[in-house]
């Protein structure tokens, strides 16, 4: 990237050099007016020696790099900063054969997985783990962005680096070192800083040819100057300056100084770009499918309303405790069944049973769960057998597939409820030898995030078209699209995990650049299958594996901003690129004009790289 002012500068003092042992008279032009700087810079003339335009040149660079080093240095912070997040030591709890536990301080480079260690208030979190004992607010905005605490208890998982606000925390270790979120964080961030994006291909191309072609140039400006003027100081500094000027150090900085501040920019906001690529994938994308739970809503189910037919009404907690003997039974049972399904859906109702009236006391033989529904047979302990009774919880076609079909009146009470966005299922029993009969329903509400609405609303503005994709009822979908300001022609309801990528294939088919938002295990097949995959930080590793860009904020807003980041920093890199490619186009026929000189030339180099890299350090105050 030094060639051309290297043998710039070289060449100037040692034609220089030469003059001034060939001919010793030429010494009396150097003095403080004629072929100095001021003369240089003022009157125009040009002096047959250039010792000072040689030394000129080299200050120029000097300075360049130097603001150059400085701005690089800052851009990079970000990334320093996030690798100098993690704790130094950790309070290993150790128990002795006796049961006696004590505390010893250890580096955090000792931590195996299966380690306790305990967290004080004001202390950072070792490593990543999960809560055994204590509850407290983790403080993760030096990691995530996301500036509330966030409210963690027994048997929540914690990340290292994050900051413990209040009460004091037990916590097993299940990732340390390099497996930690903060060293994948890190790595992330260092290798998308490594990567190009295609447009600077065309950079590397033209930087490939360009200093062979920039050598020409010189010559070819050397001997057009002496056919037509005959002029030898002429010539000779229209030729270094050409050399000079065309130092391609511009284009070598346009692409790693804008990717070095918008990745680290990006990991200060939560937001981790995989690498170059992906940025000009976001200004293509017109499509973006959101998983609904976790994604659009807040992922944690509730059960809203339950009982029978007839007393099937809203739960609160000054009627929780008014509910029939005969609505408490039947969510009871379902409970029990429940209890043994890993859905998201029976861990609320079994949940929430508990939490109210208590766990059944029995056992339940014959569990089966498949998609749509559970049942098995209850089996309570204090009778002789007598009260064993079959359940089945599920969607009404579960139940139609087992025999059990709903009245028409029950039918239109259950699409009434989804209707309001309430996901609801249908409870049957029988006991004895009796077939089972729909008994009652259950209603669960998982809800849209608080700025879900005004985050899709931002989506739009990007000229994306948000996509709803979920596995819930079609009512129940539509009510929540709605509700957030989704187009309800674009939801996709109803559909399984393993059709999710399909959904994705299908827009593509249609034409469409097809970006894909998701945090769970199911969502990786998807995220794969998209042009763009984004997945939320609070995912699995699976998902976070499969995406390109990963959000560590669960906040649907982390979406519209990873983009604009993005496309910011594509802007920046194309920006930089037209700076470059432009001055060089310009200043290299000036130069060879002999309007300028080396002196001019060097500082004009200068400029144009530290004009490179002040641009990019804009980014460095991308605001959300």
């Amino acid at each position: 990237m030094d060639t051309l002012v290297s043998l710039g500068v070289i060449v100037a003092y040692l034609y220089s050099l030469a003059q001034l042992f060939m001919n010793p008279g030429l010494t009396e032009h150097v003095h403080p007016v004629h072929g100095s700087i001021l003369d240089m810079f003022l009157s125009g003339h040009h002096a047959p020696l250039y010792f000072d335009s040689a030394s000129m040149v080299t200050l120029f660079l000097l300075i360049g790099r130097a603001i150059e080093h400085r701005t690089r240095t800052r851009s990079s912070e970000a990334l320093r900063t996030l690798l100098s997040l993690g704790a130094r030591t950790a309070t290993l709890l150790r128990t002795d054969k006796r049961g006696t536990t004590r505390e010893v301080q250890i580096p955090v480079e000792d931590l195996l997985p299966g380690d306790e260690f305990l967290v004080r208030p004001g202390e950072k979190i070792a490593t990543d783990g999960t809560v055994i004992a204590g509850s407290s607010a983790v403080d993760a905005s030096l990691l995530t962005g996301e500036s509330v605490p966030v409210e963690v208890s027994v048997g929540d998982a914690v990340t290292g680096a994050t900051l413990n606000t209040s009460g004091s925390l037990t916590v097993r270790a299940t990732r340390v070192g390099s497996e930690t979120t903060l060293a994948k964080m890190g790595e992330l961030v260092a290798a998308a800083q490594e990567t190009k994006a295609p447009i600077a291909r065309l950079a590397d191309r033209v930087s490939a040819i360009f200093v062979p072609t920039i050598l020409v140039i010189s010559l070819l400006t050397l001997i057009g100057w002496l056919v037509v003027s005959h002029d030898v100081p002429r010539a000779f500094n229209a030729a270094v300056s050409v050399l000079v000027i065309a130092c391609p150090c511009a284009l070598g900085l346009a692409t790693p100084t804008a990717l070095l501040a918008g990745t680290g920019r990006g990991s200060q906001l939560g937001i981790l770009i995989r690498n170059a690529q992906v940025l000009e994938t976001t200004y293509a994308v017109n499509r973006i499918v959101l998983d609904k739970t976790g994604t659009v809503t807040e992922g944690t189910m509730r059960v809203a309303r339950f009982g029978t037919f007839d007393d099937f009404t809203k739960v609160t907690d000054d009627n929780a405790s008014s509910k029939s003997e005969r609505s408490v039974s039947i969510l009871s049972d379902a409970a029990a069944v429940e209890a043994l399904s890993e859905h998201p859906i029976a861990r609320a109702i079994a949940r929430f049973a508990t939490e109210n009236y208590g766990a059944f006391l029995g056992s339940v033989e014959g569990f089966e769960g498949v998609p749509g529904g559970v049942r098995g047979e209850l089996v309570p302990a204090d009778t002789d057998g007598e009260s064993r009774r079959l359940v089945l919880v599920g969607t009404p076609e579960y139940l139609l597939q087992a025999g059990v079909a709903l009245t028409e009146k029950q039918h239109q009470m259950l699409e009434q409820t989804r209707s309001e966005g309430l996901t609801t299922v249908a409870v049957a029993r029988a006991t004895g030898t009796k077939d089972p009969q729909p008994v009652g329903l259950i209603a669960l509400a998982d809800s849209p995030k608080p700025e879900s609405a005004q985050a899709i609303a931002e989506l739009h503005e990007l000229g994306l078209e948000p996509v709803l994709l979920t596995g819930d009822a079609p009512e129940v979908a539509q009510a929540i699209a709605s509700s957030v300001g989704i187009n309800p022609e674009n939801v996709f309801a109803g559909v399984t995990p393993e059709r999710k990528s399909e959904v994705i294939a299908q827009l593509q088919d249609e034409g469409y650049r097809v970006a894909m938002v998701g945090d769970g295990v199911n969502d990786a097949p998807a995220l794969a299958r998209a042009d763009l995959g984004m997945a939320m930080g609070s995912g699995t590793d699976v998902a976070v594996q499969a995406a390109d860009i990963v959000l560590m904020r669960s906040d649907m807003h982390a979406i519209p901003t990873s983009l604009r980041l993005s496309r910011a920093t594509l802007h920046t890199i194309k920006s930089n690129l037209f700076w470059a490619f432009a001055y060089n186009t310009i200043a290299v026929p000036v130069a060879a004009a002999g309007l300028l000189n080396p002196m001019i030339a060097g500082a004009a180099m200068a400029f144009s790289s530290v004009f490179v890299v002040l641009n990019s350090m804009r980014l460095t105050r991308f605001e959300r």
